[in-house]
């Protein structure tokens, strides 16, 4: 039920009406209120409450809510525990940093799409490439989508935003190419045979190092010679907590099973063997309860300094330039392309959410090789037609 007023503004001449809205909430019982000022006439605040009344009826809440109060319960609410630990904090840290300075005490409702493309500028007038825009916008986006879903706004205000920001360069992937991975894991076995079958399988199977730091013996299958990634292992959580140190994969497409070949399948029956006689000379100091593949002799994991500190000393050994360890994870693809793999098999390998993903990584190096076999067939051709 509605109710009009007349009033008039300081300093102006002319009649203002406001409507008031009494009703209901479904769930306390109690009668609320609901009012706004400043229309031109009788018959506009009339449109007005009528619209405010049926989105009542429907469900919405029409709260005084602000952005940053929801931004908080959505976090808690509605992604705490459903997506991977990084993309959490990734969220925490888009409301921090950048979303709530910027609105500040702005209600929910009121961010309209000209306000928020004005933020997304700022954002492109601060220096940050248009990919950290696009992130930026992905966690309002998919707030405002919830609010939605939840009855509290009716338009996503998010939606057909234009992304400023500058495109940075795309950089080359960095990967060993495969004349020099011999000698890399010679130079490995030399240093410490545990660094060199953690980078025997990164090599092998394209895992990203999280991964295969996970692993545990309950992932391996020997016999049917597969490997089940389903977690990651959380370097920081494990220095301050390890028996919290397992996490998401990086995405929900991250967790799969994929095939090993026969070589990695005896270097991981060696590698059994060899940390069964470590159980038995350690016995108790071993750390039985992790049942890591790839750890230390004593079982814990492997920390992320020992394994930065190592593949530098290797990768100097061998006169290689200083890579990132994620390198060996472009080695492995790499090696799938030159063994003739196509790119679908390979999304799925490496657990990318899309083959576009894993398309626009190796497009180049598909593009190499393929000019590499067009060179050897013409260079065929040649003797054949001689």
């Amino acid at each position: 039920m509605a109710t009009f007023h007349k009033y008039k503004k300081k300093n102006h001449n002319k009649d203002f009406w406001e409507y008031r809205i009494y009703y209901q909430d479904p769930i306390t019982r109690k009668m609320r209120e609901k009012s706004k000022k400043g229309f031109a006439s009788k018959a506009e605040a009339k449109l007005a409450a009528e619209e405010a009344e049926r989105l009542i009826r429907e469900g919405f809440e029409l709260t005084e809510e602000s952005l940053k109060s929801y931004l908080e319960t959505w976090l808690v609410e509605f992604k705490k525990g459903s997506i991977a630990k990084n993309t959490y904090e990734l969220h925490e840290q888009n409301i921090k940093k950048h979303i709530v300075p910027y609105f500040k005490n702005v209600f929910l409702k009121d961010v309209k799409p000209v306000m928020y493309q004005k933020f997304i500028n700022h954002l492109a007038d601060q220096g940050y490439s248009k990919r950290t825009v696009e992130i930026i916008h992905g966690t309002l986006y998919s707030a405002y989508e919830k609010a939605i879903v939840l009855g509290k706004i009716t338009k996503n205000p998010c939606t057909g935003v234009t992304i400023k920001g500058k495109q940075k360069p795309k950089e080359a992937i960095k990967f060993i190419e495969s004349e020099h991975i011999a000698n890399f894991l010679r130079e490995a076995y030399k240093y410490d045979y545990i660094y060199w079958i953690f980078y025997k399988v990164l090599i092998e199977t394209g895992l990203r190092k999280g991964e295969a730091a996970a692993l545990q013996w309950s992932d391996v299958n020997l016999k049917e010679r597969t490997i089940n990634v389903n977690k990651s292992l959380d370097f920081k959580e494990a220095s301050k907590n390890p028996n919290q140190m397992f996490g998401d994969t990086k995405t929900y497409n991250s967790k799969r099973i994929i095939t090993i070949s026969q070589s990695l399948t005896n270097d991981l029956r060696f590698h059994q063997n060899y940390q069964n006689q470590n159980k038995i000379a350690l016995n108790d100091v071993y750390k039985f309860d992790f049942n890591l593949v790839l750890c230390r002799n004593d079982g814990n994991y492997m920390p992320k300094s020992s394994l930065f500190n190592s593949f530098a000393k290797i990768l100097d050994r061998c006169g290689l330039p200083s890579l990132p360890i994620h390198s060996l994870r472009h080695t492995h693809a790499v090696l799938q392309l030159e063994a003739g793999a196509d790119m679908k098999y390979l999304q799925e390998r490496l657990g990318h959410g899309s083959i576009q993903i894993t398309s626009d990584v190796y497009s180049h190096i598909s593009k190499k090789i393929e000019n590499d076999n067009m060179n050897k067939f013409e260079e065929h051709m040649r003797n054949v037609l001689e």
